[in-house]
């Protein structure tokens, strides 16, 4: 069965010549990586790495048992390979243990993934608390351990198990630190597939100051902690040289400094990535790129910050959507010109040139021909219209029926308006008997001083001019449905338009308009701007 397909690895962008970066490429894997793949990944890789770091963590432990002196003085040689056979054994015992414990946490997530169904509640919350789980036990096994090394010295000595028990507790908390921080950015990835759905509010896991504070605790405070003790036990027992002390001393602090640059560098990303990932989406927002999502790392602070940004950046999809679906509706122009300047109804006086366009003989289209292919062919007509008009400068008002209202200098100033409507007029005459050979529709152009503003009510309004010229425009589309060139225009408009434009027309008689008392001199462009059908 076809799995589904995981999202980018959820990583910083790096640089491809970064010295990390093949590293990253193997924590993350691929961006078409499987869920199945990145459980799979997530799996073989935090069992190796818990495995390394409590096998790391047993040998410093083991390290500093010899080194740090023993507060008795000489510890007889077998007392020593007794602790040393003990600690063996517990450790060689405790590691495939707490792998095959970590393993049933997998399978958990093994048999989640293969469902390939979105995680519920609870999956959800077994991986975000996986890190702390896996955590809570290689510390149980820890303390079972430091337990059980304490009550085997203290027949012997009791100073010689307290030594021994703070080594392997500060050791343990520190190796399970390291244990918390690599599992948690191990299994990143698939937590970030896990919370594509829907983001716990509360969860309880360490956010940003309780990580800073463990990471220094675990990663300074241990090793001073350690320091600390060493030099009490030094001026209170009095059994150790200036040279053990020295050698401690070096010991413990060079591993501090190892241990705690690891700690302390951990927690840092696991800030660093969510907020990186954040900033190179505003980044791609900012470049006008609003198709972008982050992934959510985990359900702390860091985790709300990314799918704060992941909603913020749907809003202002859905807000474009909006205004390109508000643009469409009303025109661009209208549409920028709302939202910059706010909605009041009532309008302005503006000089505007007018196109009116109607299909000749849409009733007989209508009964003729099937619905699907009415529509298909009043789609191909309202193409090729909205096409022109863009191309020269106007806008569509509105479309009524079968007809069409475009307009040139509302409710922006269009310089040339005139010249502009009666270029459009003539080309899209030609387009039309061009593209749209099924139909025949006539033109009519006029220009003047119209209301152009929101006419309606509060709740419902809308974009529209009115006055002479549309009034004008619409009777010469009905005359000219009777002539040869199909587009007739007010012979006041080649006056306005220039001589270039005038050039394509020919003036005609003077008549009476159906509704109007003032006569209107009629222009239609010459014979030879035709193209025949």
């Amino acid at each position: 069965m076809k799995t589904e397909r995981a999202e980018t690895a959820p990583r910083a962008r790096r640089r491809p010549g970064s010295v990390l970066g093949p590293l990253w490429r193997l924590i993350d894997g691929g961006p078409d990586d499987t869920r199945a793949e990145i459980a799979r990944r997530a799996r073989v890789l935090v069992r190796i790495s818990t495995a390394l770091a409590n096998l790391g963590g047993a040998l410093v432990v083991l390290a500093f048992a010899v080194i740090v002196p023993d507060p008795v003085g000489e510890v007889s040689e077998r007392l020593r390979l007794i602790n040393l056979i003990v600690f063996t054994l517990y450790v060689t015992a405790a590691v495939p243990v707490g792998l095959v414990l970590g393993e049933r946490f997998f399978r958990r997530v093994r048999r989640m993934v293969e469902r390939h169904d979105e995680p519920d509640r609870h999956e959800r919350s077994l991986l975000l608390y996986g890190p702390l789980r896996l955590m809570a036990l290689h510390l149980t096994l820890w303390g079972i351990g430091t337990v059980g090394w304490v009550v085997i010295n203290a027949p012997f000595s009791g100073l010689l198990a307290v030594k021994l028990g703070l080594t392997s507790l500060l050791g343990g908390l520190t190796t399970c630190t390291v244990v918390y921080l690599l599992t948690e950015r191990l299994l990143r990835r698939a937590v970030t597939t896990a919370l594509r759905s829907e983001m716990p509010r509360r969860t309880g896991l360490p956010g940003v100051v309780a990580r800073s504070v463990l990471a220094w605790g675990l990663g300074t405070a241990v090793p001073i902690l350690g320091l600390i003790t060493l030099a009490v036990g030094s001026f209170v027992i009095a059994r150790i040289t200036v040279r053990e002390f020295a050698v401690a001393v070096l010991a413990l602090g060079g591993i501090a400094l190892v241990v705690g640059l690891g700690v302390t560098y951990g927690a840092a990303r696991a800030i660093a990535d969510p907020v990186e990932s954040v900033r190179l989406g505003l980044a791609r927002i900012e470049r006008g790129d609003l198709d972008v999502e982050v992934p959510v790392y985990d359900a702390s602070e860091v985790g709300l910050l990314q799918a704060g940004f992941n909603h913020m950046a749907a809003g202002l999809r859905e807000h474009e959507r909006l205004r390109d679906l508000f643009g469409r509706q009303v025109g661009a122009d209208a549409a920028r010109v709302a939202v910059e300047r706010g909605i009041d109804l009532g309008g302005e006086l503006r000089e505007v040139a007018v196109i009116f366009v109607d299909i000749i003989g849409s009733t007989r289209l209508a009964a003729d021909r099937p619905p699907a292919e009415v529509v298909r062919l009043l789609n191909d007509f309202f193409a090729v219209v909205v096409e022109v008009i863009g191309a020269h400068g106007g806008w569509i008002n509105k479309f009524e029926g079968d007809a069409a209202l475009a307009i040139f200098g509302a409710p922006l100033a269009l310089d040339g308006a005139p010249a502009r409507a009666l270029a459009a007029s003539r080309e899209l005459a030609r387009r039309l008997r061009e593209d749209v050979p099924a139909l025949s529709a006539a033109v009519g152009v006029s220009a003047g001083e119209a209301v152009a503003g929101h006419i309606g009510a509060e709740e419902r309004f809308e974009y529209t001019v009115i006055g002479d010229p549309v009034n004008e425009a619409a009777r010469l589309t009905d005359m000219a449905k009777t002539t040869s060139e199909r587009v007739l225009a007010a012979g006041s408009l080649l006056a306005e338009a220039g001589p270039d434009e005038a050039a394509h027309w020919s003036l005609g008689d003077e008549v009476t308009l159906r509704g109007r008392t003032q006569p209107t001199r009629l222009a239609s462009p010459f014979p030879a701007e035709r193209v025949p059908t």
